[in-house]
């Protein structure tokens, strides 16, 4: 049994899985309230599904890039339960969970977060034999920024308003994801840190560390 908690941004997450089944998983826009809300939400959904802490085998957690109270908060309670219970602790992209939700397709895609004050966290993606792969860094840009990269057919995902979706929507080399499959599940999360546990890339707990929005490349 796999617990998975994405407090990226304002946009949370967590979820109960196994390698085979998303057993349970409940998304919601937590604002700038992690630190009351989170610890009560995974309670919740251990004790509504059965499962004692002594039943969980590895922890994964939204690595970022992310606001820092957000990824603070979910890897403090994410490394708390790995080292007490003794089982692995799994790190993924935060926009790698985003790349994961997505179809084939033969264009670019792009995956963007917000970083506040106007600004995106994007990485972009290539479809390979084995899904999206990443193949840029994590890029800190605003709206201006981004708008100039959309200069080839990409398909675009992520967290974007009303009004940010009409303007991206009126290029004619971009399509947009729909706002489903926009939203950062926990159980792709889950999903990834099953494959990396099967390939054995899991780090000690108490080395891994959050990529924080500041540390994401600005824009040349």
């Amino acid at each position: 049994m796999l617990l998975a908690i994405d407090t990226a941004t304002q946009a949370t997450g967590v979820c109960l899985a196994n390698s085979a089944q998303v057993l349970a998983e409940h998304i919601w826009h937590s604002g700038r309230h992690h630190t009351v809300e989170l610890a009560p939400e995974v309670a919740v959904l251990l004790q509504r599904n059965h499962v004692n802490m002594a039943d969980l085998e590895a922890v994964a957690v939204a690595s970022g890039p992310g606001s820092y109270t957000g990824l603070r908060i979910g890897m403090a309670l994410a490394k708390g339960i790995a080292l007490a219970q003794r089982i692995p602790l799994v790190g993924v992209p935060t926009l790698d969970i985003l790349s994961a939700a997505q179809p084939a397709a033969d264009s670019d895609l792009l995956a963007v977060i917000v970083a506040g004050r106007g600004r995106f966290a994007a990485v972009w993606y290539k479809w390979s034999a084995h899904g999206w792969k990443a193949a840029s860094d994590p890029e800190n840009w605003g709206w201006d920024d981004l708008v100039s990269r959309l200069d080839r057919p990409s398909v675009v995902c992520g967290e974007l308003d009303a009004s940010q979706r009409a303007k991206l929507g009126k290029i004619s080399q971009v399509s947009l994801a729909s706002p489903a499959m926009s939203v950062r599940r926990p159980g792709f999360l889950a999903e990834l840190a099953f494959k990396r546990l099967k390939l054995g890339k899991v780090p000690d707990a108490a080395n891994l560390t959050p990529t924080y929005l500041g540390d994401v490349v600005p824009a040349a």
